[in-house]
């Protein structure tokens, strides 16, 4: 297995907007400031080495990122509380971060093995390792880590939680990547606007001292990458749905994995497929957990509601536009009934996430303002994040499509699990699973699970 020891940071500097900001300052909403416990989000995309030498992409990558700020003047910014308690974000064209490491030691296939656990040294392809949103107070709100492999480069991004979503975040990423192909218009521009139900007057109360984080960072864990392919998530489908019989064109992969954009009458009964696998998964990992059949397990998704919202938000509204979803069964009744019996328990409930729930669950946090409760409290939860959704495989730089994606540390627990698209796309799917080690090793042993996954 590669090792992490010897990613060394050859260099560190701040890149600036190429022009001043014409906004002030931002203030963060109902979903942004529950976020100021988690981690920065750390993500990245591997690529095969660029046809020009690394001190050519580094320069490239700074000028690059120096125009990107300039569309998202937020993540150039610094927080700043006012007297009255309220957190905002000031675009005052404070920098990012650009750090240039190298591990020439390590090869792309080397730190892709088959059917393994992801190599630790992904840990050090981000900078901000462990670091709390509420830090962006101090610390730039964003950086760039650019670490060159023997035959490769990663690029990490680390971003404030409570700044962006994944679906801003890719957004950032994804306008990077286009600037540094050479696009001299980027494709859509962020929408900053801050009229929204999430606008709220309620003020969060921070713990002396800041917050903290609200799990323990130093539990032993592992960590896979499991491919489905479009075949194995057809079957998933067609099984969670009772073996019916459907049409494949029918089977529109990206739509409304994860939310209920454009929904049909067929799509408000018919169990998706990222339901399905998610269902799967849930039965799974609590059946190998060996939990009492009478205790509650809970499976959390975060779901987008930018489209869910009447009136809608803007698709690239900037900031955390999500909300998130726990459903909840007694262990006995997961296992003693069918997968239909789970898939329609996250079917339900993300079907029913409407615009009225939305704006109950704003309602909610303000009647007691709170920090997210992010963490496995009882040993018998799981937390989706990220979506087969986001454009994670359109960062072309200029010479390519990604190889991989991967993450960093940050906000990592025993039955934390993240949703990638898989590289070949067609509605193949990636779920990064975090567990404790025996509950992976009881994972890697159960045959429903196993019968779906595809060694890449």
């Amino acid at each position: 297995m590669p090792s992490s020891s010897s990613v060394t940071v050859t260099s560190k500097c701040t890149v600036y907007p190429n022009q001043k900001s014409t906004i002030k300052s931002l203030k963060l909403s109902v979903s942004d400031l529950p976020m100021l416990s988690c981690h920065y989000i750390q993500k990245g995309v591997l690529f095969n080495s660029p046809p020009y030498s690394i001190n050519d992409l580094v320069n490239s990558l700074k000028q690059s990122l120096s125009v990107a700020l300039t569309h998202f003047p937020a993540l150039a910014g610094r927080f700043e509380t006012d007297s009255d308690g309220y957190v905002h974000i000031v675009c005052n064209d404070a920098g990012a971060d650009f750090i240039q490491a190298k591990a020439k030691h390590l090869s792309v296939d080397g730190i892709l093995p088959p059917n393994c656990d992801v190599p630790h040294c992904f840990k050090e392809f981000f900078t901000f390792d462990q670091t709390i949103s509420y830090s962006g107070h101090d610390k730039p709100l964003a950086a760039v880590q650019v670490t060159e492999l023997a035959d490769g480069v990663f690029i990490g991004c680390t971003v404030n939680h409570s700044v962006t979503d994944g679906t801003s975040l890719w957004h950032f990423f994804n306008t990077f990547a286009e600037i540094n192909k050479g696009a001299m218009k980027i494709t859509k521009s962020p929408d900053f606007s801050r009229d929204t139900v999430f606008n709220s007057s309620a003020v969060l109360k921070v713990p002396e001292g800041g917050p903290k984080i609200t799990f323990s960072g130093n539990e032993p864990l592992r960590e896979r990458i499991f491919h489905f392919s479009r075949e194995s998530i057809l079957k998933l489908k067609s099984r969670a749905n009772n073996n019916s019989s459907f049409s494949q064109i029918a089977e529109i992969y990206g739509k409304s994995l994860n939310d209920n954009r454009n929904l049909t009458p067929r799509s408000r009964f018919e169990i998706s497929s990222f339901q399905s696998l998610s269902a799967q998964l849930w039965r799974s990992v609590t059946r190998v957990r060996n939990l009492d059949p009478s205790k509650p397990t809970t499976f959390r998704m975060a779901v987008n509601c930018r489209h869910r919202l009447e009136p809608k938000l803007d698709s690239h509204y900037f900031g955390n536009g999500i909300q998130s979803i726990p459903t909840i069964a007694t262990v006995g009744d997961l296992l003693s009934h069918d997968l239909r019996w789970g898939a329609d328990l996250l079917h339900n409930n993300v079907v029913a996430h409407d615009s009225d729930t939305v704006r109950r669950g704003v309602e909610d946090w303000e009647s007691a303002p709170r920090l997210f409760p992010l963490g496995n409290f009882d040993g018998a939860s799981i937390t989706m994040g990220s979506s087969p959704r986001f454009p994670m495989y359109n960062n072309d730089f200029g010479w390519g499509l990604p190889l991989a994606v991967r993450s960093g540390r940050a906000n990592k627990f025993d039955g934390k699990i993240s949703a990638f698209p898989g590289r070949e796309g067609n509605g193949s799917i990636d779920l990064e699973v975090v567990l404790a080690p025996e509950t992976m090793a009881g994972l890697e042993l159960d045959g429903e699970f196993m019968q779906y996954v595809t060694v890449v």
